[in-house]
This record gives C-alpha cells, structure tokens and sequence, in this order.
C-alpha cells in the first residue's frame, strides 16, 4: 500500500493549531506533588497578574518575578493557607493591582460604578430633551389667521 504524501497545507495548519495553545511558562521543578495542591496553585496564579508583563497571569509569564510568585503561591498553599488568604498575602505584599480581576471596595467603588452611573446620567439627559421638545412643540397652535394663510400658500402650490 502506498501512502498519501502530507501537503504543505496540512502541516502548517498543523503547526497554527499548535501555536495557539496557550502554554504554561510553569516550569517542571515548580510542579507541587499533590496534584490537588497544584490544581489549587494553578487556579490562583491564574487570577494573579505579571508586574514585569502587566495583562499576563503569572501562570503564562517567563518573567523572573512570575516564576518567584507561583514558587511564592505555592509555599504558601504548602504551609496550609486556604486559596483567599494566599491572595490576601500577595495583595498585601505588592498591592491589589497584582489581581487580574481587582475586588471590590470602597477605594475603587466609582471604577466599578462608572459604567452604570454614565448610562443613568445619559438617560437622564436623553428623557429631559425628549420632555422639553414635547413640551414646546405642542405650546402654540396656530391662530385662525396663519391657518388661512398657509391653507393659501399650500393651494397655490396645487
């Protein structure tokens, strides 16, 4: 039996698919043991952001400073942290702009309530000219005067 050469097109659709993958810079001596450890630890450095890459977790980073916080993320889980007080160590010690999804909090309450607030005010805005033009276009009608004289200016047209 003989066999099909591959196509050109076939191994670089091959190697697209492959390259979109999202790959993990989580290096082998990282890996915690227990993988439910791990499992927890890659959560976490999922919600963590790379100071050096600034819109990239720590879990997909090579950033040197990356690599220190899932080595730190995962010290803390061994230690017997729960998930919540690993991320409360983090913030506390580089700030809630480490979190990919900041919490909410008073601090940034108007961040978060922005988008609502400017919506609100345009409604508002939208209702109180919809209002006035109503209001001022049905304030005059026409005297018997002007309604003979357009009557006039509309037959002549005819």
């Amino acid at each position: 039996m003989m066999r099909k050469p591959v196509s050109l097109l076939a191994v670089s659709a091959a190697a697209l698919f492959l390259s979109l993958q999202p790959v993990a810079a989580v290096q082998p001596d990282e890996v915690l043991e227990d993988p439910a450890l791990e499992a927890r630890a890659r959560d976490l450095s999922t919600e963590l952001r790379c100071m050096v890459c600034q819109n990239q977790s720590i879990d997909d980073s090579d950033a040197e400073l990356a690599r220190d916080l899932r080595v730190l993320v995962r010290d803390r889980l061994q230690a017997g942290d729960s998930n919540e007080e690993v991320l409360d160590y983090v913030v506390d010690r580089y700030g809630e702009f480490v979190l990919l999804k900041p919490r909410f909090s008073y601090r940034n309450a108007l961040l978060w309530g922005a988008p609502f607030l400017l919506l609100l005010i345009g409604g508002a805005i939208i209702y109180a000219n919809a209002r006035r033009r109503g209001a001022s276009a049905g304030q005059q009608a026409l005297s018997a005067e002007e309604k003979e004289r357009l009557d006039r200016i509309l037959n002549e047209r005819d």
